[in-house]
């Protein structure tokens, strides 16, 4: 793992909230910190409200995490598209992460309780 990625358990409960649903709530969140960039909090799959995410066609690189896939939260009364996001297969030093969604805080509410 590079020097500038930390995975560590993100403290407390975290849920994560979009068009009025809970879509994820844990007491067993990732927080993954790389470099500057602000902190990501992955979700354990089984405390996320899969009936509401569609896996979707995007894919994005990374040469340390791997490859992330998308998913697309259909909300109650819209979609958002490519609102979180997985790695399947994550790099060396990042497995932890494996089995985990992250979202985008710019999509829908990501916070600790």
């Amino acid at each position: 793992m590079a020097d500038h990625i930390g995975i560590h358990r993100a403290e407390g409960v975290w849920v994560v909230r979009a068009g009025g649903a809970v879509i994820a709530e844990s007491r067993n969140a990732l927080e993954l910190v790389e470099g500057d960039r602000p902190a990501v909090v992955y979700f354990p799959r089984e405390d996320v409200a899969m009936a509401f995410l569609e896996r979707s066609d995007s894919r994005t690189t990374c040469p340390l995490k791997g490859e992330a896939s998308y998913f697309t939260l259909h909300a109650k009364s819209y979609d958002i598209p490519d609102a979180g996001w997985c790695y399947e297969n994550p790099g060396p030093g990042i497995e932890r992460i494996a089995g985990h969604l992250a979202f985008h805080a710019d999509k829908v509410t990501v916070e600790q309780l």
